[in-house]
């Protein structure tokens, strides 16, 4: 039996997820994968998409627990064999695609508009970053502005200071983000089996 502040806030969390995606490209170490997982659950994003095109494979609900403080609980996952079969379907879906790159020919995640509620943002492997293929089929290419002598930041910064932006500029009217009821009622019947 669920306690009724379990349950409460099972209604609290489902009733706060907003739409979007997040992509996670051939990543190589699924404990930084698991920390994206953490700052998406945490930032209400439900969804997350994997790509091993040359990445070994990994079960993101078996790994990296700790790291992600249990969030890959929360999440739902799909794995897709490259970026041309995974844009396929977030395309179909309407989502509209960001890749992160390290290009300052990219626009700058604080002059993007990320307010539509079909967003999917794209992250790469830690080493070689996104694949030509993930960068061309994308509909935006953006970058952190760095002020120091390093070139980028790690996966799981990077993906929380994008998480945290969309997430900003969301506020005025994030009623607009939220998911359908239907949704919503779904995830909660869901997670009282957990």
């Amino acid at each position: 039996m669920i306690s009724e502040a379990r349950l409460n806030k099972i209604k609290t969390v489902a009733t706060a997820r907003q739409e979007g995606i997040v992509v996670l490209e051939d990543i190589h170490d699924p404990h930084n994968a698991a920390a994206v997982l953490r700052s998406c659950e945490g930032f209400g994003i439900g969804k997350v998409y994997y790509i091993f095109d040359k990445g070994e494979r990994f079960n993101p609900r078996k790994v990296g627990k700790a790291t992600s403080s249990s969030a890959n609980k929360w999440l739902e996952f799909e794995i897709f064999s490259s970026a041309r079969e995974c844009y396929k379907k977030l395309k179909k879906q309407g989502y509209k695609i960001f890749a992160t790159v390290l290009d300052e020919k990219a626009k700058s995640l604080y002059k993007t508009d990320l307010k539509g509620p079909k967003t999917a943002l794209v992250f790469g492997n830690e080493h070689r970053g996104l694949s030509k293929e993930a960068i061309d089929l994308s509909d935006a290419h953006i970058y952190i502005p760095m002020q120091g002598f390093v070139q980028s930041f790690n996966l799981s910064v990077t993906a929380a200071i994008t998480l945290s932006e969309m997430f900003r500029q969301r506020q005025s009217n994030v009623k607009k983000y939220l998911l359908p009821k239907k949704l919503q009622n779904k995830l909660i019947k869901e997670w009282k089996k957990k």
